[in-house]
């Protein structure tokens, strides 16, 4: 029976709007959940509601705010079994992910309670004598539009270290996980005790997600905007954002390769192919989407590879035998239907996989890729990676870059220098030496660079998105003004 949420979550009260959508199972199109369906006036409400708790909540102790940080936390941590379930169902993901995702969300908001303890300013020389201070303060009302893939981990990241800086949020999830992106938050947060107002959770269809996306863009009391998405949308915000002058952080989509020199550790190759590749079916900004692999061991690397990825079993996850789940929607297998099809159709080999059945693709690697296929060039978002060969580093590096993505790479080998001599060379935000493309810690910069965004996630680096620089000073040496004042 399909779970029914009265309202969202507005200035600490459940809202109804009078109207829900249906929140989908992705493995059998079953009715999950039936969430409400917010517009332009939830929005606006959900923004005077923020900016009403702002002045009380960016005025506490810093030690207040890094409390409540940890408070959420340990809510997490105690609600861990009943949120895996929840994303097995609502966003189709394998039982392990759930796992790592929930395992990692208490870390985010325990790195964003230590934030709160570090520096957040500077004392700069001042050449008549007065005490100069680079100071960082809060933006005020930040709009936080999460994504569906992970989304407890990525409204997590979005959200946590922009409270810990004293601003407050409204919060719109993806209409394909309304609960685990948006509502458990609120259930938490309610749970926690954090104060009225500080988070404010809009749920709305696709219908309404232009309207409400734009009322939280365009409202003048929103001062900063954090979205994490497809490059098209994020292009299509950050200039909206960008017209009115606000603070934007967009992290945004990849073609990320993995490297793989001809003194790899193979072994250690083929796994992070095959969970860079396919981890969570692949549906990863930071997914690898490209294995280049030295020509001199390119046959031994694909044997293993195969291998490991024939191993990997299709079903529904709520079975924990199944590693490989659903794509999220009907939209996103068709389109990785078409990228198989067009490549095959230009001469690619299938060597593993291929099939799709509804919203299930097999892990499906693809050889003799070539530069005019979809699956070269476009963003896959499923379980489809090509192998492609290549001579020498530089070769390698061209293949890398030649894509308007630049979110992560990885690069195998056992010269660690010359990983870093490659690392260097890449055009991307991210690269992990002797890993995946797909890491992620809650303390280091996360972010991408040409169209996988701009703006860091993690640490220091997000207390910098989600803050204004101010410069103040104290006059103590009394600076003379000309004689004529």
């Amino acid at each position: 029976m399909a779970r029914v949420f009265e309202g969202m979550f507005i200035g600490g009260r459940s809202l109804s709007t009078g109207q829900t959508f249906a929140d989908l199972n992705p493995a059998d199109g079953s009715v999950w959940a039936q969430v409400p369906d917010g517009g332009r006036h939830e929005a606006r409400a959900a923004i005077e509601s923020a900016e009403a708790a702002f002045p009380a909540w960016s005025a506490l102790p810093f030690t207040r705010r890094a409390h409540y940080m940890m408070k959420i936390a340990e809510v997490f941590e105690k609600r861990r079994a009943q949120i895996v379930e929840a994303l097995q169902a609502e966003g189709g993901g394998w039982f392990g992910k759930g796992m790592f995702e929930t395992g990692y969300v208490p870390e985010i908001f325990h790195a964003a309670a230590a934030s709160t303890y570090t520096p957040i300013g500077e004392i700069i020389p001042s050449e008549h004598g007065k005490v100069s201070l680079a100071m960082r303060q809060p933006l005020g009302v930040v709009s936080v539009i999460s994504p569906w893939n992970f989304p407890v981990l990525l409204t997590g990241r979005g959200i946590a270290f922009a409270l810990a800086a004293g601003n407050t949020v409204v919060l719109k999830p993806s209409e394909e996980t309304p609960y685990c992106g948006g509502l458990l938050f609120a259930e938490v947060f309610a749970e926690a005790g954090v104060p009225d107002g500080v988070l404010n959770v809009v749920t709305c269809s696709r219908t309404n997600v232009l309207p409400v996306g734009q009322e939280l863009i365009d409202n003048p009391r929103v001062k900063g905007v954090s979205f994490t998405g497809s490059t098209a949308v994020g292009r299509q915000i950050a200039a909206r954002a960008g017209a009115h002058l606000k603070k934007c952080c967009v992290e945004l989509g990849g073609k990320d390769s993995l490297i793989v020199c001809e003194d790899a550790d193979l072994e250690r190759a083929s796994a992070a192919a095959n969970f860079g590749s396919f981890m969570h079916q692949g549906q990863i900004c930071m997914s690898v989407e490209k294995v280049l692999v030295h020509e001199s061991v390119y046959d031994e690397f694909l044997r293993r590879f195969i291998e490991r990825a024939a191993r990997l079993k299709v079903g529904d996850p709520r079975d924990k035998s199944n590693i490989i789940g659903p794509l999220i929607n009907d939209k996103q297998a068709a389109k990785v239907k078409e990228q198989i099809d067009d490549a095959v159709a230009r001469g690619a080999k299938v060597v593993l996989g291929g099939k799709v059945t509804g919203r299930f693709v097999e892990p499906t690697i693809l050889t003799g890729v070539t530069p005019d296929m979809k699956v070269y060039q476009d963003e896959t978002f499923g379980p489809v990676v090509p192998v492609i060969p290549f001579r020498n580093d530089a070769e390698a590096i061209a293949i890398a870059n030649d894509t308007e993505y630049g979110l992560s790479s990885g690069v195998i080998t056992r010269d660690e220098q010359r990983g870093l001599s490659i690392a260097r060379r890449l055009e991307t935000g991210m690269c992990h030496i002797n890993c995946s493309s797909v890491n992620d810690e809650p303390h280091a910069p996360f972010g991408g660079a040409k169209a996988s965004g701009m703006g860091r996630h993690g640490g220091r680096w997000a207390t910098e998105t989600f803050t204004e620089t101010r410069w103040i000073t104290l006059d103590r040496g009394g600076r003379p003004y000309p004689p004529m004042f």
